[in-house]
């Protein structure tokens, strides 16, 4: 037997989990549809998209979202560098998903590290420079392939939901 889904109502009064996610330049509209049905799922606090990364309404958007934008918190920041002065503002740690020099495996995440916001970079260059400069710290998914790269939306969901796992 299925489990019962919360009601939209519901939904936009919940405890969220202390996860907050920011779009850094994601060019593809559906990646922006999956990363709002992924947040759903996650329960996050907020969603963040900025620069040129496509935001609702848009048609293309809720074909893959399903929905998930009227129930997950969002807003659209144009600058990114702005949006991550915001959020440092509210304490609220920055956490590129990124392969950097000094990033950390996705698992290694500990419950005292939230809140944090989970910074997704451009499908081709990644999480600006900049916004790596200021971040907290980075995490990575370990990759053992060839292009030693994981769809955006796909790093996301296996990135968050480890967090959520960590928290419940």
């Amino acid at each position: 037997m299925a489990k019962k889904r919360i009601s939209l109502e519901d939904a936009k009064t919940i405890k969220r989990h202390p996860i907050y996610v920011m779009a850094d330049n994601i060019r593809s509209i559906y990646n922006v549809g999956s990363i709002f049905r992924t947040s759903d799922a996650a329960l996050i606090e907020k969603l963040y998209l900025t620069g040129y990364t496509p935001y609702p309404p848009r048609q293309e958007i809720e074909k893959v979202a399903l929905g998930a934008t009227d129930a997950v918190p969002w807003e659209y920041i144009k600058s990114p560098l702005e949006a991550v002065k915001k959020i440092k503002e509210q304490g609220i740690k920055i956490v590129p998903l990124e392969i950097t020099e000094n990033s950390r495996n996705y698992t290694e995440i500990n419950k005292d590290e939230f809140p944090l916001c989970l910074i997704l970079g451009n499908e081709l260059t990644g999480v600006s420079n900049d916004i790596i400069a200021v971040s907290d710290f980075s995490i990575e998914i370990p990759q053992y392939g060839f292009k030693h790269s994981i769809n955006v939306s796909v790093a996301y969901g296996i990135a968050v939901m480890e967090m959520v796992r960590k928290l419940r």
